[in-house]
């Protein structure tokens, strides 16, 4: 996690930001949340068509709002469960439209293309390294580990896009992506195997959920 030495100078910076400017709005954080997901939606027609630059500016924009959401939550005291809930769910099919917009540009413009595979692979790690994250941490573990997290993908995407080396950028995602899911499930077996099973949590040792 290449920002995890600046998450806390981030995220005061944010915090200050989202207090002086939105928080005097009345706006609900869930809105911003639900902006950052339309707007990635949008994104999509110009992925889909090749005007990469235009839709890299529209996902950097969108990505601001996912900054900010938990920034003003945090800053109007309105955190919540479900907010966090909401925001995780939401921030996946957000990456998904992006995968899908440049799936769609590829496919019209050569069918079968390696872009294709590197597209399917990145979104599938993208998938599994929150997902890993997820079920490790409602099984007890920590699931925090790898190379890259949400805003280093979404750095790296926007990188891509924005100067037109969206192949570079599908093979760094690809393989990134993949690497930290890796690192994730190793951690978790790590931990698994340092402590004993009796005092596992019941769920930790449920299979095929």
């Amino acid at each position: 996690m290449f920002t995890k030495r600046y998450n806390k100078h981030i995220r005061q910076w944010t915090a200050d930001l989202a207090a002086r400017t939105l928080g005097r709005t009345g706006v609900h954080p869930s809105t911003l949340t639900v902006l950052n997901l339309v707007l990635t939606i949008a994104s999509i027609w110009w992925l889909a068509s090749g005007q990469f630059f235009i839709g890299g500016l529209v996902v950097a924009f969108a990505s601001l709002f996912d900054v900010l959401d938990g920034a003003l939550a945090r800053a109007t005291n309105q955190v919540s469960r479900f907010g966090s809930f909401l925001d995780s769910t939401l921030d996946r099919y957000a990456d998904m439209f992006i995968f899908l917009g440049l799936l769609i540009y590829f496919e019209r413009l050569a069918p079968h293309a390696v872009e294709t595979l590197l597209i399917f692979a990145s979104a599938a790690g993208s998938l599994l390294t929150s997902y890993i994250r997820a079920r490790a941490e409602g099984c007890g573990f920590d699931g925090k580990a790898g190379l890259i997290e949400r805003p280093e993908r979404i750095a790296l995407i926007v990188v891509g896009l924005l100067t037109g080396w969206v192949t570079l950028m599908l093979w760094c995602l690809a393989i990134l992506s993949n690497i930290t899911a890796i690192q994730r499930f190793v951690h978790v077996w790590v931990q698994s195997r340092a402590e004993p099973v009796a005092r596992r949590p019941l769920h930790a040792v449920e299979r095929g959920k």
